[in-house]
């Protein structure tokens, strides 16, 4: 049957009862959404920030992650909207498939727990991602009722359009539009992510425009635009790549996010997983504060969740352009390998420097392990000027030389920087210090690190 009939998509278009948000716009509530966003599960969404310590930055950019997933919600019924007149899609996407999108689109950040993207970044093998524990809170009696007796639906399949898991036709093409070079999670947070920091660059893509070019790929099975959308996925991959060196790795959140990754690394022990997942940003901050008291992340967890900010200073920055040997050694290694380096480094600028470095107090902030999402996106062009041409697909990359170069050879490794951080005076110290680079290589040399 037609998705036409879903009610999510008809009070999308006739208008009616909604929740407002920026930017000023209004998301389509129906009764059965409204049971889902009422649960408790969902709730706790409301006291845990979409950008963590990016607000230590922009301080307005204190957004919750229940605001981006009605936006993420609003922007899939969008999407519907538009490939309801894509004949393969319609073909392929029943009704009971098309309302499986829309609650997983919903639902898809039901699983984070506070500061959950740099706690992951550090790929402890105890934390599992927080994808993993979307099946088992669907499951749960609340929303798991809501799920089967209003929506007619399976936990299990909503679990695996968000893992990526589903293995049916339709299912593997509403994960692309969930999670792919383009897609709803991704065309929220980066303008609204861009609004609350108070920043153009994730707001300045032709959103209506990309929006109107979307289409389904040549195999059928993901999302893909027409040649009339190339500019507006071009201005969007820039708008990434903005947001990215701008906002998401500024210098002084990534001093923040090493504090608390290090913060983390030492206090590990004392929490379950179970319970780290069921936590907001004020129940983790407590617990971190506690669980550092008197111990060598005091410091660290103090100039984070204290009375006054006290964040550590850049040191040095290495890039792959002008750094490549330093880049290529430490993005992408093991945390623990990563800790155990930056002690070994601490204790020898103390003696290089003549300067008493704890070794919490000196954090290496690399690139993880897990790159981000390509563009590796198809484009529609046409055929020729013969009535019936067939279409040609060519990836945007090949189109697109600002695509292939941001989104591919540049990204990771310019954005991306390796940083050391330390307290005011050894920062200074190491930033006049010649030889630190040098000390680096031959540390690292000596640990047995190899480019990875």
């Amino acid at each position: 049957m037609p998705f036409d009939r879903l009610p999510e998509l008809i009070a999308l278009d006739r208008g009616g009862p909604g929740i407002r948000i920026p930017p000023d716009v209004t998301v389509p509530v129906t009764p059965r959404v409204a049971s889902l966003i009422d649960s408790a599960c969902f709730r706790r969404l409301t006291r845990i920030s979409q950008l963590g310590l990016v607000a230590e930055i922009y301080p307005a950019a204190r957004h919750t992650r229940f605001e981006h997933s009605l936006g993420v919600y609003r922007l899939a019924l969008e999407f519907l909207g538009r490939l309801r007149h894509e004949p393969r899609f319609r073909a392929e996407v029943a009704e009971e498939d098309a309302a499986a999108f829309v609650v997983a689109a919903l639902v898809h950040d039901i699983g984070h727990w506070p500061y959950c993207h740099p706690i992951e970044d550090m790929g402890l093998p105890e934390l599992p991602r927080h994808e993993a524990s979307v099946g088992r809170l669907l499951e749960e009696d609340e929303i798991g009722t809501v799920l089967r007796e209003q929506w007619r639906q399976k936990p299990g399949r909503i679990a695996a359009l968000i893992e990526g898991s589903a293995e049916d036709p339709a299912g593997r093409m509403l994960h692309s539009l969930l999670s792919g070079p383009i897609d709803v999670d991704k065309m929220d947070y980066l303008a609204r992510d861009s609004l609350h920091a108070g920043v153009p660059y994730g707001r300045h893509f032709d959103r209506e425009r990309l929006l109107s070019s979307l289409c389904i790929d040549e195999t059928g099975r993901a999302l893909a635009i027409d040649e009339k959308g190339r500019t507006a996925a071009e201005m969007m991959v820039f708008a990434r790549y903005v947001m990215f060196s701008e906002v998401y790795w500024h210098h002084a959140v990534r001093a923040a996010t090493a504090m608390l990754q290090r913060a983390v690394w030492v206090t590990r022990s004392t929490i379950a997983p179970e319970t780290l997942m069921r936590m907001d940003d004020a129940a983790f901050a407590n617990w971190l504060v506690e669980a550092s008291r008197g111990g060598p992340a005091a410091e660290l967890v103090d100039g984070l969740f204290g009375s006054t900010r006290r964040l550590l200073k850049r040191a040095a920055t290495f890039d792959a352009a002008h750094h490549p040997a330093i880049h290529s050694l430490f993005a992408g290694r093991d945390y623990a390998e990563m800790a155990a380096f930056s002690d070994r480094l601490a204790d020898s600028l103390s003696r290089h420097l003549g300067i008493d470095i704890p070794a919490a107090m000196l954090l290496i902030d690399a690139p993880p392990a897990a790159k981000e999402v390509e563009f590796r996106l198809q484009v529609r062009e046409r055929g020729g000027h013969a009535a019936g041409a067939p279409h040609r697909w060519r990836p945007l990359a090949e189109v697109s030389p600002v695509v292939r170069s941001l989104a591919h050879e540049q990204f990771d490794s310019l954005v991306k920087r390796v940083r050391v951080f330390a307290p005011a005076q050894v920062a200074s110290a190491i930033s006049g210090w010649h030889d630190f680079e040098s000390l680096m290589l031959d540390l690292a040399s000596q640990a047995g690190f190899r480019r990875l």
